[in-house]
């Protein structure tokens, strides 16, 4: 049995998607903090258990039987709530047995506890500990942070803000990084022991305007962005300017067995979608 946790979030589900691509429903359950959030993946077969991340004894019940684990890191973003959570699910985990765990980090956990990295660090010290089989699934920023504001602006009027100072970035779509996630799941035993540092194609903002004028048929003029953006887009958009999104590495692609999803495609996918249209 597969158990995924915080399958109700936008990554779990989508790991839940490839699951169901690959494997029987019935080798598959969920553990969410409130289950008729997911009865949709109920009446799909999928098995839905609770597991509140808050209540011990639930992640206990939940992840019994699991020959994989996969902990989605928790969406609060207090670092000792994060902490104090995840460390619950892993002790759950090694206290019912689990055969194997995945746990999705974020790149250079394994450097250091620092801003982001934080509670990340220290989940993946307790994954270690535990005793537990593991493979370490290091997560870059979610491309939809970056692509989708400029895009719906840039198809409605043709002028796209490039608030990267030129620099490039290295995230991933959360499709691609469910998909890696799935393929770990069902992969056996020849990801354990393995800690995968996660990053897509580097792309830059100009590269984007070629991209949408390809896809769309329309022109595209860039505009460089001077002015800082409010609250966490004007801290993210810094990162990028710093060259802090530039790290690359191959594994995302190692473990897809494909080259991972382009900005024409992901372009074409976003104007194909309702939010794009």
């Amino acid at each position: 049995m597969i158990v995924v946790s915080a399958a109700s979030g936008s990554l779990g589900r989508l790991v839940v998607d490839h699951l169901l691509a690959r494997v029987p429903a019935d080798r598959v359950t969920v553990a969410v903090r409130d289950p008729a959030a997911v009865a949709d993946l109920a009446d799909r077969g999928v098995g839905v258990r609770r597991g509140d991340y808050d209540d011990p004894p639930s992640l206990r019940m939940a992840f019994d039987g699991a020959r994989r684990l996969l902990l989605i890191s928790s969406p609060v973003l207090a670092p000792a709530d994060r902490v104090r959570q995840h460390l619950a699910a892993v002790d759950a985990g090694r206290t019912v047995g689990v055969s194997a765990i995945a746990y999705t980090s974020f790149l250079g956990a394994d450097r250091g506890a620092d801003g982001m990295t934080e509670a990340h660090h220290a989940t993946e010290q307790a994954v270690l500990r535990s005793g537990l089989p593991w493979t370490m699934l290091r997560h870059p920023f979610y491309s939809e942070a970056f692509l989708e504001p400029g895009l719906a602006s840039a198809v409605d009027s043709g002028v796209l803000s490039d608030p990267s100072g030129g620099r490039g970035l290295n995230t991933a779509f959360r499709s691609d990084l469910a998909e890696a996630a799935a393929r770990v799941l069902t992969g056996g035993d020849q990801h354990v022991g393995r800690a995968y540092d996660f990053t897509g194609p580097l792309w830059t903002y100009p590269q984007l305007a070629d991209a949408i004028e390809r896809v769309c048929g329309m022109a595209v003029v860039l505009r460089e962005e001077s002015k800082q953006a409010p609250g966490a887009m004007g801290w993210l958009h810094g990162l990028v300017r710093s060259g802090a999104l530039e790290s690359q590495t191959g594994d995302l692609q190692e473990v897809l067995g494909h080259p991972p999803t382009s900005l024409d495609h992901a372009v074409a996918r976003f104007v194909a979608s309702p939010a794009g249209s």
